[in-house]
């Protein structure tokens, strides 16, 4: 079963790799999965392309770098991708291209005022996918 787990580096995200480990059972035979952190596309007058991509992959390897850590404790197989863009955007794209089963995702994440009812990218996610989502809370 392939799994993708959008991650934004936030404590709500922590607690949704916790609660996937803890929930492994639930998946019969092998699972792989894919965590992927989408930073925002950064423009401006005198920052070149190199300069934003490597700025996007140091904040991506930030956010990653402590999920990463408790996957690899669990001893979970996983590969790392950090995409950038609208997340939610990002997120449903990357589940189709890489023909993921499933999308397991928390309903919170940095922003504040858009998390007032469920989390605009879950709720965004949840429209553009085809794939099944789990939302944890």
């Amino acid at each position: 079963m392939l799994i993708l787990l959008p991650v934004d580096g936030s404590d709500a995200s922590s607690r949704t790799v916790d609660h996937f480990l803890k929930h492994l059972e639930w998946y019969k035979g092998e699972v792989e999965v894919h965590l992927l952190n989408v930073q925002p596309n950064v423009a401006g007058a005198f920052l070149s392309r190199d300069m934003v991509a490597k700025f996007q992959q140091e904040e991506g390897i930030k956010a990653l770098r402590p999920l990463m850590s408790k996957l690899d404790a669990a001893k979970v197989k996983y590969q790392r991708h950090i995409g950038a863009g609208d997340p939610a955007e990002t997120i449903a794209g990357y589940a189709k291209e890489h023909g993921c089963d499933l999308v397991f995702m928390g309903t919170r994440g940095m922003g504040s005022v858009s998390n007032l009812v469920l989390g605009s990218v879950a709720t965004k996610v949840i429209h553009l996918t085809s794939v099944p989502v789990l939302l944890v809370k």
